[in-house]
């Protein structure tokens, strides 16, 4: 089998696997996913956001604390 016969094949059985295997999820259940995504996006965010903001003022005042002594 050539190179060429061998990547049709591979492209034929990747087609069929894609058209006739794959549950593909409905609207609704990829709508679902998204919002989850987007929701646990946004508080990983703000978890981060914080963790940020705590960090800049502890060190902030251990700054001001060394420059003050």
């Amino acid at each position: 089998m050539s190179f060429l016969n061998k990547v049709g094949v591979a492209f034929r059985d990747s087609y069929t696997e894609l058209t006739q295997k794959v549950s593909w999820p409905t609207r609704s259940e990829l709508t679902n996913s998204a919002v989850v995504v987007l929701i646990a996006s946004l508080i990983i965010a703000a978890v981060v956001l914080v963790m940020d903001k705590t960090f800049e003022l502890s060190l902030s005042t251990v700054y001001r604390m060394i420059a003050g002594a």
